[in-house]
């Protein structure tokens, strides 16, 4: 049976029905916009629905964009910027589908991402999110920096979130139903995702990643270097505390944690921040 063949069938099967979840804002450039939509649009299984939240009042360029994909988009809008877990929030409320793809608006995701997602989590009933690896790159797609490599089994991830992140954020597709059934995201400054995960794993829900790349990040050069400072660190905090509070972590863990992220996003200065994440927080 030919690929195209093949393709038709998938298209056709209900199973195979998903949303692609996505916020955007105004400082966001209308060509890597372009470019995230594209790469959703003509997955080898495509969306039922691409749900775009307009957080808060855009450019002119970027309503251009919308307008030009406008076949494609269901829109919420937000009067004002909202942040991150508050859109977020709001869109997945809207999406139809149970299955739900996260994708930022200036990254690129792999031509058989959602495909290989869909898979894994029909094999997979009991598993509630799967994520992947990324690349991140600066400029030209090639011009590959860095990557960030996660964990795949649950009880390797369930162990990881005790230190760090388990997912890459951009690359999960979850159950909408249990996402919703624990709490949705929230408003959580830079940490949006790693909360819900954490709830997640509080309701025992499944978690697992592929190990392959799924979605290449565009980063700047001053990415790194930017992480830091006291907002970041005040949100580090209020994460662990929660993790504590859970009997997630033991309080020597929490003091690790927190030593480890007042070295890094205060003590550090910006150059040597970036040098750090670039030799210790990501592979090349």
């Amino acid at each position: 049976m030919s690929r195209e063949k093949q393709n038709m069938e998938l298209q056709n099967d209900e199973c195979n029905q998903y949303s692609v979840l996505m916020s955007l804002y105004k400082k966001e450039k209308p060509e890597y916009l372009k470019l995230a939509l594209e790469s959703m649009i003509n997955q080898s299984i495509k969306p039922d629905e691409i749900v775009l939240v307009e957080d808060g009042p855009l450019t002119k360029e970027l309503y251009d964009v919308i307008d030009e994909y406008k076949e494609y988009l269901y829109i919420v809008k937000n009067d004002e910027n909202l942040g991150l877990g508050v859109s977020l929030k709001k869109g997945l409320k809207r999406c139809k589908n149970e299955l739900v793809a996260r994708m930022d608006t200036d990254d690129i995701a792999k031509l058989y991402r959602c495909e290989k997602q869909i898979n894994y989590l029909k094999e997979h009933p009991e598993c509630s999110i799967v994520g992947g690896q990324i690349e991140e790159f600066i400029g030209e797609e090639s011009n590959i920096i860095g990557k960030r490599i996660v964990p795949c089994s649950d009880k390797e991830l369930k162990e990881y979130i005790k230190r760090r992140c388990p997912f890459n954020h951009m690359t999960v597709m979850f159950r909408k139903k249990d996402v919703l059934d624990a709490g949705n995201y929230e408003d959580f400054f830079n940490n949006e995702d790693y909360i819900l995960w954490i709830k997640m794993a509080m309701k025992e829900k499944k978690f697992a990643n592929l190990d392959e790349i799924l979605v290449t990040v565009r980063v700047g050069k001053d990415m790194y270097q930017r992480r830091g400072g006291k907002k970041y660190f005040q949100s580090e905090i209020k994460l662990q505390k929660y993790l504590l509070d859970s009997c997630i972590i033991s309080r020597k863990v929490y003091w690790g944690n927190v030593v480890k992220r007042f070295i890094i996003q205060i003590l550090l200065p910006n150059k040597l921040r970036g040098l750090f994440f670039r030799l210790f927080a990501r592979k090349r």
